[in-house]
């Protein structure tokens, strides 16, 4: 292993480890079981084990997905293996077959983000994720009138949900809502929308609880440019509602160098802030059976784009170039 890379920002750093993939990786199969490597560990365990073994820069934190009905023991054993491994743990939650923006699915939609709450209370999680104002690849774009009622409902179902499971006197510090591109979302489709759903959910329950989680890929893939999105981020910061940062690439979410750009002007954006607190790496496997949905909305997700490297490497030389960012806003007092 090469030398050791201090991270010299009090920046939390963490990986999404999506290139394990979904399939055979991070999902649970039919009986609620989660993937197990050949020595019988959870999956995602072994991998952050062999990352962070290999990688020059220490690794904070793990942001894993929770889905319904996974079983209890395997999420536990998840859980508490992250945390033996030194890592904070942060959940995504995952919500699907019901659709946040219609009212006739919200008892459906609170008590899927509910039982992924009441897993993040029941480990001492502080911070929840999940990309729940639509289903993915769902639906048809809203606008006007109608964009305006699904703000006004995912609020509502949002809000619903903080409420009854008690988050206000937990240990869960906040709940950050990730928007995807267009045609993975229909509608909350860029940094801007998104803010609009998390504001006014925050105005229900009259607390900055709800976060906006920015991910480069997707503002790349969204119809703002990189000046509108740096408008929007220092907007959502005045507000109190600036959350996670993901360092990942537009399009092809592999390689962090197939960005153009996009990683460090929006990295810089956060900085300038003076609220970034959280910055994850997330790179997705281009075979992942699970996004073959994606691959065929736009052929550049199955770019392999690791240049003969595993996925492993290609993560960690993704957290090396983010700590490197990282260490450089430092010097130039950004950070």
């Amino acid at each position: 292993m090469a030398g050791k890379i201090e991270n010299k920002s009090n920046i939390e750093l963490g990986v999404v480890p999506t290139h394990i993939k979904f399939v055979g990786g991070l999902a649970p199969n039919e009986d609620g079981r989660l993937p197990r490597d050949e020595d019988g560990r959870i999956a995602v365990v072994a991998e952050m084990d062999r990352l962070m073994a290999d990688c020059p820069v220490t690794v904070n934190a793990a942001q894993v997905p929770y889905f319904a009905g996974g079983n209890e023991d395997d999420v536990a054993e998840m859980i508490n293996g992250l945390k033996e491994l030194g890592l904070t743990v942060h959940l995504i939650m995952m919500v699907g077959g019901a659709d946040p923006m219609n009212p006739d699915d919200e008892d459906a939609v609170a008590g899927m983000l509910v039982g992924g709450l009441e897993v993040a209370k029941q480990f001492g999680i502080t911070n929840v994720s999940s990309t729940s104002f639509e289903e993915w690849m769902q639906g048809e774009p809203k606008t006007g009138d109608a964009f305006d009622a699904a703000v006004a409902q995912v609020a509502k179902v949002h809000a619903r949900a903080y409420e009854e499971a008690k988050l206000a006197d937990s240990c869960v510090e906040a709940w950050h809502i990730e928007f995807l591109r267009g045609g993975e979302f229909q509608t909350f489709t860029d940094a801007a929308k998104c803010f609009a759903g998390v504001k006014a959910t925050n105005e229900i329950i009259g607390t900055n609880y709800f976060k906006v989680m920015v991910d480069a890929a997707h503002c790349g893939d969204s119809d703002l440019t990189i000046p509108e999105n740096e408008k929007v981020i220092q907007e959502i910061s005045d507000a109190g509602a600036l959350g996670i940062y993901h360092a990942s690439s537009k399009t092809t979410r592999g390689c962090l160098s197939t960005d153009d750009g996009w990683i460090g002007a929006l990295l810089a954006a956060y900085a300038k802030t003076g609220n970034m607190k959280h910055v994850f790496v997330e790179i997705f496997h281009h075979e992942d059976p699970a996004l073959e949905p994606l691959r065929n909305l736009d052929p550049g997700h199955g770019l392999d784009t690791t240049d003969g490297r595993s996925y492993t490497q290609a993560t960690i030389d993704g957290v090396v170039d983010v700590t490197r960012r990282l260490n450089n806003l430092v010097t130039r007092k950004m950070l």
